[in-house]
């Protein structure tokens, strides 16, 4: 597939946007980003009633899994496309798709339609998350960025609150349905602004799409992703269909590295790897979406049936992580915009996560709302510091005619960590209740449930029935909250750990000069090909560069 050579600008474009019509910009770009970020925690409080609509209760993790298995295969693919065909297009034909998904996913009959166009809607994600970062990358120069990432840290932040809130209104008032025709008039919204007020310079050239290359990468990572979904729920983790789809993914994987080492246009070129920054930060990214994502999964759960709260009420008690995030995010962004100084924000970030995840691994069955409130907020205060930064140094790292790979891989590596991570830690709290049901309930509860006490951990997946067990059985109802309090300590006490992988890989991420225009690369000589700083000199010797040619920029 081939486009002419043609190049296009409009000279108020190459001088640059004022700080109204960015903010005007970013209003359409956060739109589509609240899109797909709130569709990735509203659906978790309809699916019960989704499951009793449908009655296969067994596809029930299927409607999660399908949704992160195309945004996080499908993110590169986005980013490729941006950088070929221009990303204003891109992001619009992101936003039809995940209307048109949304649509579909509403008007599902049965499950495997919902899971199918699920699927759907989640590439249509994968666009919207990792094109939103790249158009800023092309509006405002890296130096500029940090005091407007405080918004992006917003759009995280208010969608995990927002997300269990709709979700559990949409439930108690409507129907499970709106919680996707609710992305209706904000899509509508999204495209009519980016297509009014989103200018950028256009530059076409000859481009081929690697779709050998794409093949690869999306079958390489759904096995992954496939194998942590199902390990020791549908399979044990020593099982050959498990041991299986982790050979086959890595030796898919494999197979794709060695594609894009001889494709002409590579989905995610390996040379970008040689730039330390490059590397480092997408390690930090993809480590810390691991623990990130996989804990703050299960918060909702922990506070809906250990302290029988509302769906409602859960998201309200999550709201200490938005005031943490959009604090150090917002403060953060400030001071790099001031300073040009990011290096040490990664590193006080992470540190923060780890801290806020051991703080987590002490919750209780009977711990004070307000103890578990200082806790997220902690963990909160961490994600601020560094979630946007890890986007910044890339974008800043990479050149301008690879902004849209770029910046998709942070995308990429950090939602793979996410999908892995609450897979496997969605494992280990599954094991933990299969421990601690026989310490805290007596033999006659447990019979009949099989191995582990099947019957009695069903319900635990129900709220409404647990809380009606309280009251006909209290002491029953006391074993089960007990055993799982325990059960969920252990989860984030496993997490601790692997963040502290990504506070190492932290210590790493060394300081570049933040470019001051999007018209001159970072600096030639210090990458590969003279592409763009590897971060390895020392920090604040690097100088700008000498412009790109017209081709160069868009």
């Amino acid at each position: 597939m081939s486009a002419p050579a043609t190049t296009t600008a409009n000279p108020a474009e190459e001088a640059g946007f004022t700080h109204r019509q960015i903010l005007v910009i970013m209003s359409g770009l956060m739109m589509g980003m609240f899109l797909a970020a709130l569709d990735q925690t509203i659906v978790s409080t309809a699916l019960p009633t989704i499951v009793g609509d449908f009655h296969r209760s067994n596809l029930l993790s299927w409607v999660i899994t399908a949704y992160l298995l195309a945004s996080t295969a499908s993110t590169p693919l986005w980013g490729k496309a941006g950088d070929l065909y221009g990303r204003k297009r891109v992001f619009q034909l992101a936003i039809a798709m995940f209307l048109l998904a949304s649509v579909l996913c509403g008007a599902s009959q049965n499950m495997f339609e919902l899971i199918a166009f699920r699927g759907l809607q989640g590439i249509g994600g994968g666009g919207l998350l990792s094109l939103a970062f790249a158009i800023i990358g092309d509006v405002i120069p890296p130096r500029e960025r940090g005091r407007y990432q405080g918004y992006f840290g917003a759009v995280f932040g208010v969608a995990s609150v927002v997300g269990p809130l709709a979700g559990g209104f949409a439930v108690d008032s409507l129907s499970w349905r709106y919680i996707f025709y609710v992305n209706l008039p904000l899509g509508i919204a999204a495209l009519a602004v980016t297509n009014r007020v989103l200018r950028l310079p256009v530059r076409k050239r000859e481009v081929k799409i690697d779709w050998w290359g794409a093949l690869l990468l999306v079958a390489g990572v759904s096995c992954i992703l496939l194998a942590t979904q199902m390990g020791g729920t549908n399979y044990p983790w020593e099982s050959w269909q498990i041991i299986g789809l982790f050979a086959l993914g890595g030796l898919i994987l494999a197979g794709f590295g060695f594609r894009e080492a001889t494709a002409p246009e590579p989905i995610l070129p390996l040379a970008l790897f040689r730039l330390q920054i490059f590397t480092v930060a997408n390690i930090v990214a993809f480590v810390s979406g691991v623990a990130m994502f996989g804990a703050l999964a299960f918060l909702p759960q922990y506070l809906q049936l250990v302290h029988g709260v509302s769906a409602t009420e859960s998201g309200l008690l999550l709201l200490p992580l938005l005031v943490g995030l959009l604090a150090m995010s917002i403060g953060s962004g400030l001071y790099i915009s001031r300073t040009g100084k990011y290096r040490w924000f990664p590193l006080a970030g992470t540190i923060g996560v780890t801290i806020g995840l051991a703080l987590l691994s002490r919750l209780g069955a009977h711990t004070s709302l307000l103890v578990v409130s200082l806790d997220i907020l902690v963990f909160g205060l961490g994600l601020g510091l560094f979630m946007q930064v890890l986007t910044l140094v890339v974008q800043n790292a990479v050149p301008m005619k690879q902004m849209g790979v770029g910046t998709s891989s942070v995308t990429f590596f950090r939602s793979m960590g996410g999908a892995i991570g609450a897979s496997a830690l969605g494992a280990v709290l599954t094991a933990g209740i299969v421990a601690e049901f026989p310490r805290y309930l007596p033999p006659a509860a447990l019979a009949g449930g099989g191995k582990g006490g099947n019957k009695v951990a069903q319900l635990i997946q129900s709220p409404a029935v647990l809380d009606q067990l309280k009251r006909t059985n209290p002491a029953l109802h006391e074993g089960i909250i007990q055993a799982y309090s325990h059960a969920i300590d252990r989860l984030f006490l496993v997490a601790v750990p692997v963040s502290v992988l990504s506070v190492i890989a932290a210590l790493f991420i060394k300081q570049v000069k933040l470019r001051v225009s999007n018209t001159t690369p970072a600096p030639a000589g210090t990458g590969p090909a003279g592409d763009g700083p590897s971060g390895e000199g020392p920090a604040g010797t690097a100088t700008d560069a000498v412009p790109l040619t017209p081709g160069g920029t868009h």
